[in-house]
């Protein structure tokens, strides 16, 4: 079982329609999973993964 490193959550908000009724929507968030080089299994969002290549490349550029 992969273990969840993220804590972001859906955001909620309306859509409108050309009368303005109003009804819900959800807007979850871009999770994967991901194994690390140590093979542990996570699960982080899309951004923490881009994060997480630009800062290893940069580690192995220096």
């Amino acid at each position: 079982m992969a273990k969840k490193v993220t804590t972001k959550k859906a955001l909620y908000g309306n859509n409108r329609s050309h009368s303005l009724r109003a009804t819900r929507t959800k807007q979850k968030p871009n999770l994967q999973k991901v194994t690390l080089e140590d093979g542990s299994k996570v699960i982080m969002s899309a951004r923490e993964l881009r994060t997480l290549n630009k800062v290893s490349k940069v580690k192995e550029a220096a």
